[in-house]
């Protein structure tokens, strides 16, 4: 049987951890059922180096077709200016050689591409979108709207949306509170098609049966997690959303009630950066934790912590955000403490009881936030449950597919 033709495009690198943990896994369960995957990434050069030989690897394994361009970054605009125009012409040619059925763009830089080739050749066109990009960037301080030139650019993209929006014959949110602010745009008709599908996560991985036991040993042992009566952590990046004051004025909280705690910052960002701000909130260094770790050591490592913390800006962009740590975390039954205002987080926490959620940042939000979780007012079995119904990667797939397989029918009939 013939598979249908899909091209897949991703300004994001499949040698970065997010292509490996967020477009990938995907991709592996789509190339398995009835489609043919032609990918398209932007490559950090120092990272396709590093990782290359890993990639080859996974879309040999399963038959994917891999086009990997070189990402661009200096200078701002006009190197993703020029991005654009060699992916318009890479798939140009791709499309004379394939014919593809359904050009699927993993957010706003490739669905310029994948709107054009719409016009140009009537392929089915799905916009990921991610996120609401341009106000992520405002929101995050990329584009100081006070700066001439950024302000053109956010109110291109701007425009851009609307249009991505209308001519899409589908669009994925990653929540449903984003695809409710999209349907409440005045310009968006009754008969527009979204599906919500969030940041999955690998629920085999994430699985307390699965873990790597040896790893876990080593880790306790050389960081002597036995001292510690409580154990916090935080797992991820550290940079424009994530708010690492607040995450430490909430340990302090912690501190007051139990010195002899621990709070673990497990990400690859600077130490130094982490130790120097808990330095100044008077946090003793003893009690704070800086530590990589490889996405095998993962599972078994937060299985010895207690709890959680995560606090990202509640601003408007993040409406339509899914932390990726949070069903990984949820999926090992382990507490989450977080904040309101970021996409479905706190209705998926409250709904499956998987911990406890704060509105402001006060220390009085922080207390109450404690007891819960120190009382136990959380249930590890539903939020599981939760995992599986909101973050599973095998649904994920499933819901993909079936965008694809409506696509497909249209463009048949």
């Amino acid at each position: 049987m013939k598979k249908a033709r899909i091209l897949y495009l991703s300004y994001d690198g499949m040698t970065d951890p997010l292509g490996q943990s967020q477009v990938l896994p995907y991709l592996k369960g789509l190339s398995e059922l009835e489609f043919s995957i032609t990918l398209v990434s932007f490559e950090k050069p120092e990272m396709f180096e590093k990782n290359k030989s890993i990639i080859e690897q996974i879309i040999q394994e399963h038959n994917i077709q891999w086009i990997p361009l070189t990402y661009h970054k200096n200078p701002p605009v006009v190197s993703t200016m020029y991005d654009i125009h060699i992916l318009k012409s890479t798939i140009q040619k791709l499309h004379r050689k394939n014919s593809f059925h359904i050009v699927h763009c993993r957010g706003y830089i490739t669905a310029l591409a994948g709107e054009w080739m719409k016009k140009k050749y009537g392929v089915k066109f799905l916009f990921d979108m991610r996120g609401f990009f341009a106000d992520e960037r405002v929101d995050g301080g990329i584009w100081p709207l006070q700066h001439p030139l950024y302000k053109r650019v956010y109110q291109y993209f701007k425009r851009k949306e609307k249009d991505f929006f209308l001519h899409a014959d589908h669009v994925i949110s990653l929540t449903e509170a984003g695809k409710n602010i999209i349907q409440g745009f005045d310009y968006i008709p009754y008969n527009w098609k979204c599906t919500v599908i969030p940041c999955c996560a690998d629920l085999e991985h994430f699985n307390t049966q699965n873990i790597e036991s040896s790893s876990a040993a080593q880790f306790r042992e050389k960081y002597q997690l036995q001292r510690f009566k409580q154990k916090w952590f935080y797992l991820g990046s550290i940079g424009t959303w994530y708010m690492l004051p607040e995450m430490l004025d909430f340990f302090k909280v912690v501190l007051q009630h139990e010195p002899q705690s621990l709070m673990a910052f497990f990400t690859h960002e600077p130490a130094s950066n982490i130790y120097s701000l808990a330095e100044k909130k008077q946090i003793p260094k003893e009690n704070i934790l800086v530590a990589p770790l490889q996405r095998k050591e993962i599972p078994g490592i937060i299985s010895q912590f207690d709890a959680s913390v995560f606090f990202i800006k509640p601003v408007f962009s993040k409406i339509a955000s899914s932390p990726t740590k949070q069903g990984e975390i949820m999926s090992m039954g382990i507490p989450i403490i977080c904040n309101a205002g970021v996409g479905d987080t706190e209705e998926i926490i409250r709904q499956y009881e998987a911990g406890a959620v704060i509105h402001e940042f006060t220390t009085e939000a922080y207390e109450a936030a404690y007891h819960q979780i120190i009382q136990g007012n959380y249930i590890r079995e539903k939020a599981i449950e939760g995992a599986c119904a909101w973050y599973s990667l095998q649904t994920g797939v499933e819901r993909y597919a079936g965008v694809y397989r409506e696509l497909l029918n249209l463009r048949i009939s």
